[in-house]
């Protein structure tokens, strides 16, 4: 692929979404670059081809992702770029639609098809770059894919419908993988999946997160591991004992519950119960003593009652889980739920979804206040006015809490640990002192 002048293209990715689209995107780079395809990782200043990297998740990433487009469009247009090229999981899905609407895109291409991608370029997919990218995280810490796709049936989940069935990634593929990104810098490591703990099952016969939880953990310089989206039916409690003995695999899980009433439980075919989700998260808890749990929840499905609601509300509170994030429902076709009647308004979503957020700040305020005084283990990300920014093992990057220490009190390396002093707490952020 060439411009109108002869010049070499200069190509910028544009990634919306998930963190798992990050992955795909970094890989995307870093198969262009041995290509010899000149990049532009930071901007589009200078790019004349654009790939835009899409989610298609729920209704405000699927607007997000069409404005993207849109927005380059109008930049092709006005002759500003050369071309425009959209993947991910919003092409996957949509690609017939979007392709008679938007004619502007030169080609179009799903999750899965990177080795189609880098023929437009006259590439070839480079299978002995296994695990290497170009990384767009800050220089140390990244996303590791452990598996894609799932097989769970969720009513309201299109994730299936983008990215297809489970498949996991051999354990030796991911050592290699990992202890790779640490030859290059990278400290923290986060394993994200759609279900983490259904990994290896394709492969191996049986679950193998916690092997590949306590071969990963063998990686030195390796100096947190930390576990996302851990599906909370048939949890793997052999996965408990490693996270407990291991110093290097932080005591945090993300286990996204989504409801807590038995009736919406069943209407969202999560296969669990309320009283099995609560044994489950308490197996948890007195299994790695510590530990601070992370959840989803997803209010507003067809036919959630306030009696509902209020039984997730209540749970919430009581339960006082560290860190929380709630959706509002988003109906999608060719969905289990796509076929019931979106009956609780938009505007009874956004009250559920703000009610259990308030009430979230309360739960997040006094964790955070029950930390000053405390030493902490500190990472620290970046310098944001006149505050150094980190976190604690507690807390993942753009979703959770962050630690603010004053830069001209104290001084620390970015992409390094230090020891703080917890002396205040906000809801969201605490502060304190460099020891």
């Amino acid at each position: 692929m060439k411009t109108k002048s002869g010049k070499a293209d200069k190509v910028h990715v544009v990634t919306l979404g998930c963190s798992k689209n990050v992955v795909d995107s970094e890989v995307m780079m870093g198969q262009l670059q041995a290509n010899d395809i000149e990049l532009d990782k930071n901007s589009d200043k200078d790019a004349n081809v654009i790939i835009v990297n899409t989610c298609g998740f729920i209704d405000n990433a699927k607007e997000e992702s069409i404005n993207t487009i849109l927005q380059y469009a109008e930049k092709k247009q006005n002759k500003e770029i050369d071309k425009l090229i959209v993947t991910g999981c919003l092409s996957e899905r949509y690609r017939d639609e979007l392709k008679s609407e938007i004619t502007d895109v030169d080609d179009w291409f799903g999750t899965l098809e990177l080795p189609q991608l880098l023929g437009k370029f006259g590439g070839d997919y480079k299978h002995d770059l296994l695990g290497e990218r170009l990384l767009t995280t800050p220089k140390h810490y990244a996303y590791v894919k452990i598996s894609e796709g799932c097989d769970r049936p969720c009513s309201f989940c299109a994730i299936p419908l983008m990215r297809g069935k489970h498949v996991s990634k051999p354990i030796e593929q991911l050592v290699k993988e990992i202890s790779h990104l640490v030859s290059q810098g990278i400290k923290e490591v986060m394993l994200i999946a759609q279900d983490s703990t259904f990994y290896g099952i394709d492969i191996y016969g049986e679950r193998k997160l916690a092997e590949l939880l306590d071969r990963i953990s063998d990686i030195e310089g390796l100096e947190w591991i930390r576990l996302h989206y851990a599906y909370p039916s048939k949890f793997p409690m052999d996965v408990l004992p490693v996270m407990a003995s291991k110093p290097n695999i932080c005591k945090y899980l993300d286990i996204p519950i989504q409801h807590h009433s038995n009736n919406m439980l069943k209407q969202m075919r999560r296969g669990i119960s309320q009283q099995r989700s609560e044994d489950v998260l308490n197996q948890i808890k007195q299994g790695v003593p510590g530990i601070a749990l992370r959840t989803t929840l997803l209010v507003g499905h067809p036919n959630e009652t306030e009696e509902d609601f209020e039984i997730l509300h209540n749970f919430i509170k009581e339960y006082k889980f560290h860190r929380l994030g709630v959706f509002t429902y988003s109906h999608e076709e060719n969905t289990h739920a796509g076929s019931l009647i979106d009956n609780v308004p938009e505007a009874v979503k956004e009250l559920r979804m703000n009610t259990i957020m308030e009430s979230q700040m309360d739960v997040s305020h006094e964790f955070n206040m029950s930390l000053v005084g405390k030493k902490m283990k500190v990472l620290f990300d970046r310098l944001e006015g006149e505050y150094f920014v980190g976190r604690t093992e507690y807390d993942s990057p753009e979703v959770d809490n962050e630690v603010l220490v004053k830069a001209k009190n104290n001084y620390v390396r970015l992409g390094d640990f230090a020891n703080v002093t917890i002396t205040e707490a906000s809801p969201y952020d605490i502060y304190g002192d460099i020891i």
